[in-house]
């Protein structure tokens, strides 16, 4: 086995990975996302999350590759990242005092097999001040992140609790790759 291949470029990925252990190496992926229109967002979130996986490049054959896709859900509307400061605030305006979803597509391709498999985590978000919404988008946090926030930083401050992996909200559940991938290689955890 040649490693395992992050077929990502987030930095989130990378440093929750390193942070339990597992070693790995970023790669780019060829693959272009659509955000295929789907009533499902978590169908789409693991048709991404294998998109990426499948697309890697520079991957030996027998790599292990890991791809995956993170996005906020509220009221059935998929938010991605913004691609605008108006964007970001109508998002946090969104997200405010509600609870909404941040759900991660996992796509492994390990010994011949696509493995995947998505995890959800419920997030409740304090109400919002609109000084607090104009300060956080002119750090530019919010830019690069699904929903607009990231609870790995300044975001952190607006959620009240979680229902489920924090490791997931920030970009991956490592717990449960870790989970996975020690099934697909047969070790005992």
């Amino acid at each position: 086995m040649s490693g395992l291949y992050l077929a990502s470029q987030s930095p989130r990925r990378t440093e929750l990975l390193h942070q339990v252990g597992i070693d790995h190496i970023v790669v780019t992926s060829s693959y272009v996302e659509k955000n295929v229109v789907t009533k499902d967002p978590i169908e789409m979130v693991r048709a991404q999350a294998l998109g990426k996986a499948r697309c890697a490049d520079n991957v030996p054959n027998d790599a292990i590759v890991l791809g995956a896709d993170t996005i906020v859900v509220f009221d059935g509307q998929v938010l991605g990242k913004p691609h605008s400061k108006d964007e970001a605030r109508v998002m946090l305006r969104t997200l405010s005092g509600q609870v909404h979803s941040v759900i991660t597509g996992v796509a492994m391709l390990i010994k011949g097999h696509e493995i995947v498999f998505h995890n959800e985590t419920k997030v409740y978000f304090k109400t919002l001040q609109d000084f607090e919404i104009e300060s956080y988008i002119d750090s530019l946090e919010p830019m690069d992140k699904a929903g607009a926030y990231g609870i790995q930083g300044k975001g952190a401050l607006w959620v009240d609790k979680i229902e489920g992996s924090y490791s997931n909200v920030v970009g991956l559940p490592v717990e449960q790759v870790y989970e996975e991938l020690c099934k697909a290689l047969g070790v005992k955890e």
